[in-house]
């Protein structure tokens, strides 16, 4: 077994790129993947991914979902062992007390170096760049943080994907089932 998560960037965040878990659970098993499994409504998917490679199954899946829904999204394929290096790449440990307010950004492309610019123009927040993944520890609220405003915007688009850190143990569980 195969097992990976695929991790969608912006979809079903307002009325914009609006896709029904149950639709998007019955695309990954046309496309001949198994034990899928959705997570929230807001893309998250973990699947046994058979053979292939990670940046395979996601454009395979990216262009599946363009094709047959009609929603444009970047996407991204961990296998479950990267979602556990990630996990254990958080440098905020036990100081994040709150689970809604810890985010982890996973990173869409090879470049660290926007990411690391970022933390350097806002050396007052606990942001953190880490070889698998970004962690940005909100501890007056994810509204009130820049970085996580930065992440979620324009500029970084294309480069990460955030989860809060609830959500992404609640997928490492699911790929421990």
């Amino acid at each position: 077994m195969a097992l990976h998560v695929a991790l969608f960037r912006g979809i079903n965040v307002g009325k914009a790129k609006r896709i029904a878990m149950a639709e998007l659970k019955a695309l990954f098993e046309a496309l001949g993947y198994a034990d899928v499994r959705t997570l929230l409504n807001s893309g998250n998917v973990v699947f046994d991914a058979g053979r292939g490679t990670p940046a395979g199954h996601a454009k395979r899946i990216a262009a599946a979902v363009e094709a047959r829904i009609g929603v444009s999204t970047n996407t991204l394929v961990l296998p479950a062992k990267a979602l556990d290096a990630a996990i254990d790449g958080n440098p905020f440990g036990e100081r994040a007390d709150d689970p809604s307010r810890l985010l982890v950004g996973f990173y869409l492309d090879d470049d660290r170096a926007p990411f690391e610019a970022l933390a350097r123009a806002h050396p007052g927040e606990a942001f953190a760049v880490g070889a698998d993944a970004c962690y940005v520890w909100c501890a007056d609220g994810i509204l009130d943080s820049a970085v996580a405003a930065a992440l979620g915007g324009a500029k970084f688009r294309d480069r990460v994907t955030a989860r809060n850190w609830a959500t992404v143990l609640k997928l490492q569980a699911m790929t421990r089932a």
